[in-house]
């Protein structure tokens, strides 16, 4: 043990010891985040009192990842120029779209919060954009990312409900969210809270949370693999810093073979 303490090994092992723990530490990330995506889906924050958007979520505020489906307080102005239609749907068996409207959080021309109204069947058979103030309660939800491609980026039809496709359509900024209205459910029902006024589902089916698209089942299980990944990295590397030490003691301790006099030279 005191040849391996020697200084001529002190650099191997602080390479080794910094490996080490790096790969452990990042395997204990990438653990955590899989525990947490579970519980996250798990909760289930759909039927707990609304608060006002500002205390979840400021407008260059990235998405809190542990209020997906908080129940927030809106109030604001519709910017109805904004309103997109998001296809894939589905309704009852049926495939449709959902009608989305931009909420400027205040006047006009504030942040905006992008709500989904409701639900059509067929973009031609949606109601006029709503105008003016609006109160309402909607489930917050990230931006999706399922990498749909928008076949046509001219018209008002999206593949995905992506804040970085909707911002095309809108001339200020935009959440790093949206909301879906709650089932019609008028703010007054809450506890706490205003009715609701001119929330913009007239004309609508009410949109739901299992109309989101379905995440795939591996998306946590990935952050469970990436954990083990890097807890064998940090094992191998302990295997080669030990092989390494391993062949240089038995190097030093091998039998030194004598070499042969060499034959005198003729005078």
């Amino acid at each position: 043990m005191p040849r391996l303490l020697a200084p001529r090994f002190w650099a191997v092992h602080l390479l080794a010891l910094v490996l080490v723990a790096a790969a452990g530490a990042l395997g204990v990330w990438q653990y955590d985040a899989w525990q947490t995506r579970r519980a996250l889906d798990a909760a289930d924050l759909t039927r707990i009192d609304p608060v006002p958007l500002a205390s979840v979520i400021g407008p260059d505020d990235p998405f809190p990842g542990d209020r997906v489906g908080q129940p927030v307080v809106l109030d604001g102005t519709w910017v109805p120029g904004g309103t997109v239609y998001v296809s894939g749907r589905v309704q009852n068996g049926r495939d449709g779209y959902w009608v989305v409207t931009p909420l400027a959080i205040g006047a006009g021309s504030d942040p905006a919060l992008p709500i989904v109204r409701g639900w059509v069947a067929d973009v031609a058979a949606a109601p006029e954009p709503p105008q003016g103030h609006a109160e309402l309660v909607g489930w917050l939800q990230p931006t999706e990312g399922s990498g749909a491609v928008d076949a046509d980026p001219t018209d008002d039809v999206l593949p995905q409900l992506r804040i970085a496709d909707v911002i095309q359509h809108v001339h200020q900024d935009l959440y790093g969210a949206y909301a879906v209205v709650a089932d019609r459910v008028p703010v007054g029902d809450w506890p706490s809270g205003p009715t609701a006024v001119n929330d913009g589902t007239t004309g609508l089916a009410p949109a739901t949370l299992e109309q989101l698209p379905k995440a795939g089942s591996l998306t946590a299980v990935r952050n469970l693999l990436y954990a083990l990944e890097w807890w064998v990295f940090g094992g191998f590397a302990a295997f080669v810093w030990w092989r390494h030490l391993r062949d240089v003691l038995e190097e030093e301790d091998a039998p030194r073979v004598p070499a042969d006099d060499p034959v005198p030279s003729k005078p």
